[in-house]
């Protein structure tokens, strides 16, 4: 056996945190190098660890590998072995680091060193390798890292490691052609998008997501999602609905229509069983349709971290060791957990300061604060152990389905989108709103049933452009009342003040026949949040259980232009600062149906800034 090491070194003007997302992405840089896709099989052992094989077909040989545990703190180091099955190799292993580097000019620099160690089976290999592998690699990756840095320090959005083979001039003739479909309808990021899909690299198209695509162009979130979400309609993109692995946030399970979805689903990697629920692990991600820019199946690399982003440490603690690491973790909720099967505990940063973590049977312990950008490990089993620290805001960036599918825009899109028949969905957390015509029998009365469903029609237009403008969706209507979700309370409450003001502009306009003095159309409002189930009735999407019932109760409890909400609802996260902005009322009301009395809020909408002196 002969070893053969390798170092390369740079210096560059730009800060770990910014050269990070780049150079620690193994899976669009393998894929830059021209390195081939491969397959992984992943087998679950009697102790619960999982073993993973490797293999990739290339110039008629075939390789297998063990995948080793990757180890990575972001964004400073990130290390990956693998040990061959046969051939000339034995074992390769590579490891990245990004140190913060003091620069004359007092900017941010860091400092950047790649490793390489091969270990080759026979003596005879190494001196083949180093005279002409090792060379042609160097020589890559420092043109590859040379350019990376220079792409970080630009800001430039596009042009970092094109596509090996861009769509062909038919299929990127059939995509202008869908593309300004979209952008006659009023999609405005058509061409991006168009773009992106001719440009970016294989790994950067594969479950893309809308909030990702946002950042990186410098708009609205809602409007990128609104934009894929008709792509998806139009033939540009493929909408797929992944059930995520609560422990790797893993696709565990990937169909393009959601009566496919299962209801559950087994993680090879983490070797646990799972549910399905629409609030935590299924997600809303789009591929390129086929016939545009066709992906191939495999990986070009399972380890990358940049594949799991809410990971921030993942190390190796050897049986009964400790360790510190420098992990300097932002403010914020974390999770503990290990690769190995077993519990997890949450802890907290606040100032930076991270607690001690004990790895032990079954679950591991967060201990007292100790330092500041250190964190202290120490494993109290007698296996090695393989830490993992989650951010637990990974759904930042993720489209859940239970968002996806309180958007109008997906309600208008795909109409068609329903459960299986029988099949119903757990929602944990859902805000609802219920309005209906204050006096609309005596409306109908007195101007006709002509005049006054002509206005009610009109209305539902007004409520509808309300509801779609806070990220909601019109759930259905009911002779003159709209049902109504969202599935961020703040956003309802917004959608509720936007309808009481736009109705109010709404009866200004209105040519009213002789004799009608009065305000033709009034408003009840109802809102309310909490669990829920979510089914299919009459071809479509619906809420039930009790949160429908108390927020259609609520309604009831309206006089007309002002929002009656749930206690539960006022008490929700942000939701006292809004509330501060309106004059409302705490009241207790004995609702039909519940046995004990329902405390409330009466918002009365007027602008406490706006009051009138008395």
């Amino acid at each position: 056996m002969a070893v053969i090491e390798q170092a390369w070194e740079w210096e560059f003007a730009a800060s770990p945190e910014r050269l990070w997302p780049v150079l620690a992405d193994t899976e669009r840089f393998n894929e830059a190098m021209g390195l081939p896709r491969y397959a992984v099989k992943e087998t679950p052992l009697s102790d619960g660890s999982v073993r993973r094989v490797g293999s990739s077909r290339r110039g008629g040989f075939t390789a297998t590998w063990d995948e080793g545990v990757p180890e990575w703190v972001a964004p400073h180091r990130f290390a990956h072995h693998r040990r061959f099955h046969g051939g000339p190799l034995r074992r390769v292993a590579s490891e990245l680091t990004i140190d913060p580097a003091a620069g004359g000019d007092g900017a941010a620099y860091s400092r950047v060193r790649y490793f390489l160690r091969i270990e080759t089976r026979f003596w005879g290999v190494a001196p083949v390798l180093r005279a002409g592998f090792l060379r042609r690699f160097g020589r890559r990756l420092n043109e590859m890292f040379l350019e990376a840095a220079a792409f970080v320090v630009s800001g430039r959005e596009q042009g970092l490691w094109p596509p090996a083979e861009p769509p062909s001039p038919v299929a990127q003739a059939r995509l202008a052609s869908r593309a300004r479909t979209l952008a006659e309808h009023g999609y405005g990021l058509a061409d991006r998008l168009a773009g992106h899909l001719i440009e970016a690299a294989d790994s950067e198209l594969e479950r893309m997501r809308p909030r990702v695509l946002a950042r990186r162009w410098g708009v609205a979130p809602r409007e990128t999602i609104e934009t894929c979400l008709a792509a998806a309609r139009e033939g540009v993109l493929v909408l797929r609905w992944d059930l995520i692995c609560p422990r790797c946030r893993g696709a565990k399970a990937m169909v393009t229509t959601l009566d496919q979805l299962p209801r559950g689903a087994h993680c090879d990697s983490c070797n646990v069983s799972f549910d399905r629920d629409f609030t935590r692990n299924v997600e809303v991600t789009f591929d390129p349709a086929h016939d545009i820019r066709p992906l191939e199946n495999g990986t070009f690399c399972i380890a990358s971290p940049l594949a799991s982003q809410h990971v921030k440490v993942q190390q190796c603690i050897a049986a009964g060791s400790s360790a510190i690491i420098d992990a300097k973790l932002p403010d914020g909720d974390y999770r503990v957990r290990t690769v190995e099967l077993g519990g997890s505990a949450d802890f907290r940063v606040a100032d930076g300061v991270l607690p001690e973590i004990i790895l032990d049977d079954p679950d591991p312990v967060c201990g007292c604060n100790r330092d500041q950008g250190r964190l202290h490990v120490r494993n109290a089993t007698a296996k090695d152990r393989t830490l993992v620290i989650e951010d637990r805001r990974w759904t930042t960036d993720a489209l859940t389905a239970h968002e996806v599918t309180t958007m109008q825009a997906f309600r208008d899109l795909f109409s068609a989108a329903v459960l299986r028949p029988g099949d119903e969905v757990e929602i944990r957390h859902v805000a609802l709103m219920f309005t209906d015509i204050k006096g609309s029998t005596d409306l109908y009365n007195r101007v006709g049933d002509a005049q006054a469903y002509s206005w009610v029609r009109e209305h539902f237009a007004v409520l509808g452009r309300a509801v779609r403008l806070n990220n909601g969706a019109v759930v259905k209507t009911i002779g003159d009342a709209v049902m109504a979700a969202f599935s961020d309370p703040l956003d309802a409450l917004a959608a509720a003040v936007a309808i009481r003001n736009d109705i109010v502009e709404f009866n200004r306009e209105l040519d009213l026949p002789k004799g009608i003095r009065d305000t033709p159309i009034v408003v009840k409002l109802g809102l309310h949040c909490g669990p829920c189930i979510a089914v299919t009735l009459n071809d479509r999407l619906d809420y039930f259980g009790g949160t429908v019932n108390l927020t259609a109760r609520l309604e009831s409890e309206s006089r007309g232009g002002d929002i009656v909400m749930s206690e539960t609802m006022a008490v929700e996260p942000g939701m006292s600062e809004a509330l501060d902005r309106l004059l409302h009322a705490e009241e207790t009301a004995a609702i039909r149906g519940f046995a004990q009395p329902v405390r409330l809020r009466r918002v009365t909408l007027l602008d406490a800034a706006e009051e009138p002196e008395s």
